[in-house]
């Protein structure tokens, strides 16, 4: 059972964006203006994915953390580039892990890749990076650039710990936090920090703000990798145990086997080396049996709550209240 220190509501965001609506607006507007080309495939594909549902979590990040240090989201132009710069680069990364991964399934729709082939996904990544990049001139801030610059290149070396990590049971808590804190939860850091960083903010609120970046994204990295295991393609918008299936140790395997008999360990243990998912049902009476989710979520809580501490360095306002609603809600979702 959870203390009652780690159980939080469930908020709505709405209220959230509603903040940051004009903002919002401008972004998505000029997400569709630079994702325009003279080549026809990334047309399509780059507007196949950016319109397919997803939450624009990370921009709104952007805005959010720039209001909450007093700099409106809503009318200045550099938050809303760097918003749009951020959603670029998380674009890029999920075509990218589609290939990698797989995966035919995302946010209930067919992946790029399945419809366009690995090629082109690859491609058309490869070009949102680049745009994203060409987006960071307009800022005209070498900050900027370089914390951008530090965050995609530890994306990518998230990236390829994980794929080290594939069919590997023996992943330790400690190296999947490390894969989650470089490929998920340093663009919410980013996000958060340039919040800071645009409106010239002090180096404590700065750290604290990037710090609550970092936390937020563990939790809900490690929440997703928990709804793998609950959810199925009609909420999550991707099949239950897609994950297992594709070898990854992530939290809730990682707990089972170590709370399990030995037999359960290793039978696990076969599964991930061997992937697939005919042991599917084996597999998920032993997370019940070890309540390998429910310890799994009170480590994505401490995350969260972790998040939320750091925000006392922040100044109070909406914003900031609204930034205490998203690490509530990244625990409590249920896709």
């Amino acid at each position: 059972m959870n203390s009652p220190a780690t159980q939080l509501s469930s908020p709505s965001i709405d209220d959230c964006r509603a903040l940051i609506a004009r903002g919002m607006d401008r972004v998505d507007d000029l997400i569709r203006y630079r994702l325009a080309s003279e080549v026809v495939l990334i047309n399509q594909l780059s507007a196949y994915i950016i319109g397919s549902g997803g939450k624009r979590l990370r921009p709104q990040l952007v805005l959010l953390a720039a209001g909450a240090c007093g700099l409106d989201g809503n009318t200045e132009a550099h938050p809303v580039t760097v918003a749009a710069i951020i959603e670029f680069i998380h674009t890029a990364t999920l075509l990218h892990d589609d290939v990698v991964d797989a995966s035919e399934l995302r946010r209930g729709q067919d992946t790029a890749n399945a419809v366009w082939g690995n090629e082109a996904a690859v491609l058309v990544g490869d070009f949102l990076y680049s745009r994203s990049f060409e987006m960071m001139v307009d800022v005209h801030s070498l900050e900027v650039m370089s914390i951008l610059a530090s965050t995609t290149n530890r994306i990518a070396e998230g990236e390829v710990m994980q794929l080290l990590n594939v069919r590997e049971p023996g992943v330790s808590e400690a190296q999947y936090i490390e894969v989650i804190e470089a490929k998920t939860a340093r663009l919410f850091q980013a996000a958060t920090e340039l919040g800071a960083v645009l409106a010239g903010q002090s180096m404590p609120i700065r750290s604290a703000l990037a710090s609550y970046g970092m936390h937020l994204g563990t939790a809900f990295q490690i929440a997703d990798d928990v709804l793998d295991y609950q959810s199925d393609s009609g909420t999550m918008g991707k099949n239950i145990g897609d994950d297992l299936g594709e070898g990854k140790t992530t939290l809730p395997l990682i707990y089972a086997m170590r709370d399990g008999t030995d037999e359960q360990a290793q039978m696990i243990s076969s599964v991930i080396r061997e992937g697939g998912l005919q042991c599917l049902p084996d597999v998920l009476e032993v997370i019940r049996q070890t309540n390998a989710l429910d310890k799994s979520m009170d480590r994505a809580r401490e995350s969260a709550e972790a998040a939320i501490a750091t925000l006392s360095e922040v100044p109070e306002s909406s914003h900031r209240d609204a930034l205490e609603r998203i690490a509530r809600y990244s625990v409590e979702r249920a896709y």
